[in-house]
């Protein structure tokens, strides 16, 4: 039986919580989370019924598989400091900046790891969430991981090497999309200048974004190919 124990519930944290409760990949009593500000983890036990513990040692004897949504500074500080903790558990880490040859090496040889990186459009179901290549985690460890993730967006695998990109595509690519809706938004409100229709603007500029998006989702084709031969945007 997996147990799983998160530590961290910031917005990534909460929107894999919440999406893997809603959709039932998570049983609530058999998680555990912690966060130093305990009021972040208590909505997510009055609405789930997640076990919230009232300190790390408390998630680590009661966990068989760890989720790190820390920040890198407080993994590294975490890592230091709780470092006998981690033996013999899974560990999934969703930290930007440690690779899985990283955070190996920052934790006893025993600790079962897998690397990812999820994106914010998780927060809506929506995300990309990548999984490193040549993880240590058990086999049951990992078709958890899969459930898990795959209840707030898409699992894919990359190889070690490219992990540096995903975090520049999918990772950061989301703020870029956020931008250019928003400076469509705005050149309609600007160019028709009309009281308040900023919001249509905005609903219109998304709502193409996405759809649009979803024209060449699954191509193995740039967009602008895409559209040259016809596609939805032409």
């Amino acid at each position: 039986m997996t147990r799983l124990g998160v530590i961290g519930i910031g917005n990534m944290g909460e929107a894999i919580l919440r999406g893997a409760c809603s959709g039932g990949a998570l049983k609530a009593d058999e998680t555990f989370v912690f966060d130093h500000n305990p009021q972040k983890a208590e909505p997510l036990h009055r609405e789930f019924g997640v076990r919230v513990c009232s300190d790390i040692d408390e998630l680590f004897e009661n966990s068989t598989l760890i989720l790190l949504a820390v920040k890198p500074h407080s993994l590294d500080t975490l890592a230091e400091e709780k470092y006998d903790f981690f033996a013999e558990k899974g560990v999934i880490s969703i930290v930007a900046g440690r690779s899985g040859e990283r955070l190996a090496s920052m934790l006893p040889q025993s600790t079962r790891i897998l690397h990812t990186m999820p994106n914010t459009p998780a927060l809506v179901g929506e995300g990309m969430v990548v999984f490193e290549d040549g993880d240590t985690l058990l086999r049951e460890e990992r078709d958890f991981a899969e459930r898990l993730f795959g209840a707030v967006g898409k699992v894919e695998r990359v190889t070690a090497h490219l992990m540096d990109a995903v975090t520049g595509i999918s990772g950061s690519g989301p703020a870029y999309v956020d931008l250019f809706i928003e400076a469509l938004a705005d050149a309609a409100c600007n160019g028709i200048s009309a009281v308040g229709t900023n919001g249509i603007w905005l609903r219109q500029a998304s709502a193409g974004d996405r759809g649009g998006a979803r024209c060449f989702e699954g191509q193995s084709m740039f967009p602008r190919r895409y559209n040259d031969r016809g596609g939805c945007c032409t």
